[in-house]
């Protein structure tokens, strides 16, 4: 009964380990790709704040043609 203790006690360290690397993973994807301009998160950030179904969208969506074009060039 111990040992399955112990176990499970590894087991929740190495798993809390793992979901910490992951989060700070995510955080410096995010932080490098707002950097680097491949992404406004300040603008997502208004999202809660602007929700009419008026108001402007955060992100023009391209057609797939014109994805494509930019794409081949």
């Amino acid at each position: 009964m111990e040992t399955i203790r112990e176990l499970q006690a590894y087991g929740y360290f190495f798993f809390t380990v793992f979901l910490v690397l992951i989060l700070y993973g995510y955080v410096y994807h995010l932080y490098k790709s707002e950097k680097i301009g491949r992404r406004n998160y300040e603008k997502y950030a208004d999202i809660a704040l602007n929700d009419d179904i008026t108001d402007a969208p955060v992100e023009k969506i391209e057609p797939i043609e014109e994805q494509k074009q930019k794409e081949e060039q």
